[in-house]
């Protein structure tokens, strides 16, 4: 699959920031494939990087429409049919993470042909896949996982990987959903994988490799998540990391989108992401803590990162603010 670039990211009437995660990580991790943002009447929200319209974007030699929104459910809703539509008219493909297929569409589908324009649902891998085996494989992997969904496990295994590349590291991103493959390039998007071949299905995705070479696979769902333990526990088995990084988001008091929920301390995550890892991997270690620290000052947010690498005695930073060059040292 070739995204064609530049992008226009598409985020409509977005309210929540979380919400546009898509769109943020393209304009924050690949900006120069961006060429403009482009929301309508009731959005709250930005990537920050200038805004346009379709026709303004295309002047400008836009080749990608990106849906940048993302909802429960990962529904396409019917009114945004219209900017799809004329977005094609006005040459550029359609690129879309959610769980509704654009070629399910029937207006959509017509306009593509009538306009010769890719339809890329990159939320629906094309491969066949095979069950997991749990054989070891050389090179080394490390997971990011998470004390819930979106608490930055991908912009975490982001900035490892970039940290690693400055230390001259042999390291590659393996991206497991539709925000990350936009930003690789490749990827495999794990929760739309048939439950039974999601371990396999991440042991394809980091084959056999060099005995110095690292993997950083980007972490999905949360262990301690009602409704995505599943697809956190096929990555931890197929993975079979050699290091876990635990990531966690501030002052949160329930799952995301469950309000009747529990969240759960970073102890208890460690404590259950090193327990479900050790069966395809004994010798598995958390090498360090990540903390989105956004909703507090940075000073604040350093001290609470400070003390949490007190208490469990591991390296923690926020990887925005701080980047994670110190996790990174105990990998090598």
């Amino acid at each position: 699959m070739q995204i064609a670039s530049p992008y226009l990211l598409f985020i409509g009437d977005a309210t929540d920031q979380l919400s546009i995660k898509m769109a943020r990580g393209a304009a924050d991790w690949r900006p120069e494939l961006c060429v403009g943002e482009y929301s309508v009447d009731g959005c709250t929200v930005s990537t920050g990087i200038e805004k346009m319209d379709i026709a303004q974007a295309a002047a400008k030699g836009a080749k990608s429409f990106i849906l940048g929104f993302a909802n429960s459910g990962g529904v396409l809703d019917k009114k945004w049919l219209p900017y799809i539509l004329d977005a094609m008219d006005n040459g550029m493909d359609i690129v879309s993470g959610l769980h509704d297929k654009l070629s399910d569409f029937p207006e959509i589908l017509e306009k593509a042909q009538q306009t010769q324009q890719q339809l890329l649902d990159i939320r629906h891998p094309k491969a066949e896949f095979v069950t997991g085996t749990g054989v070891k494989r050389t090179g080394k992997r490390l997971l990011t996982v998470g004390t819930d969904c979106s608490v930055g496990k991908m912009y975490t295994s982001l900035s490892l990987e970039k940290s690693m590349k400055k230390r001259g590291f042999d390291v590659d991103f393996r991206a497991t959903g539709q925000c990350g493959i936009l930003i690789a390039g490749q990827g495999i998007a794990i929760d739309c994988v048939i439950s039974d071949f999601l371990s396999g299905a991440t042991e394809s995705l980091s084959p056999n490799n060099s005995a110095e070479h690292w993997d950083i696979i980007e972490g999905q769902g949360s262990l301690s998540h009602p409704a995505f333990a599943g697809v956190s526990l096929g990555l931890l088995h197929g993975s079979q990391p050699d290091a876990l990084v635990i990531c966690h988001d501030l002052n949160r008091s329930h799952m995301r989108g469950l309000p009747q929920s529990q969240f759960p301390s970073v102890e208890a995550t460690i404590a259950l992401n090193l327990q479900a890892a050790k069966l395809t991997n004994p010798n598995v270690k958390v090498v360090g803590i990540t903390v989105n620290t956004s909703s507090v000052s940075v000073e604040e947010g350093q001290r609470i990162c400070a003390q949490l690498s007190e208490q469990f005695s591991l390296p923690c930073a926020d990887p925005l603010r701080d980047g994670t060059d110190s996790i990174v040292s105990t990998l090598a």
